[in-house]
């Protein structure tokens, strides 16, 4: 529930103070979304080139598709998928966001000379392709964190802009008057006694 406005002169500099505290934060504020927005920018281009960078591995690999059946012993799938994401945490525009380092594999234990000569370039594609993936998840996750921050500023913005600073100029502009109706309705008094006063003399 909203606090009754005191039509005081004290509340009248507490109103101005408060104004004063909302426009000298805005400003910085905005200067915050604007690099978000930017920061939020860049990583949806970043994506969409990974993306663009995952399908186009996908398709080369589609090549060896139909050889994957004869593994002549090797587990191929299994030795092209993470063993581990390796992830580290940056600060972009006062956020921390995860940044992708490396993905660590599991060695395959096979035979150079007694394995199909197809089987390393199958498992180079196939890492690839986990790289790439593992680079997109962490992207995804970035672009979430710095979007939620950014709705988050986004609304601190509008309340500043469209909430706090419009209330307390209507109050500013409701206690000056109230205020100079007081000083007036005071001076009518001051001169009504005086002319009671005079008259009386």
């Amino acid at each position: 529930m909203a606090r009754k406005l005191a039509l005081t002169r004290l509340e009248l500099k507490r109103q101005r103070e408060a104004l004063s505290r909302y426009r000298r934060f805005l400003p910085a504020l905005q200067r915050r979304q604007q690099q978000l927005q930017l920061e939020v920018q860049r990583t949806d281009k970043q994506l969409a080139r990974e993306k663009a960078e995952l399908e186009s591995t996908r398709q080369r690999f589609e090549r060896y598709s139909g050889v994957l059946e004869d593994v002549a012993g090797v587990d191929v799938r299994a030795a092209g998928r993470a063993a581990r994401v390796d992830v580290r945490t940056v600060n972009v525009v006062g956020v921390h966001v995860p940044d992708f380092v490396d993905v660590t594999f599991t060695d395959p234990v096979y035979s150079l000379f007694a394995t199909a000569p197809w089987v390393e370039t199958v498992l180079t594609a196939l890492r690839e392709q986990s790289r790439l993936s593992a680079r997109l998840g962490v992207l995804e996750e970035r672009r979430a964190i710095l979007r939620h921050e950014l709705t988050r500023v986004v609304q601190r913005v509008n309340l500043f802009e469209k909430v706090k600073i419009p209330e307390a100029r209507a109050a500013i502009q409701r206690i000056r008057v109230h205020l100079g109706d007081e000083m007036a309705a005071a001076v009518g008094l001051a001169k009504m006694a005086k002319g009671r006063s005079g008259g009386a003399a």
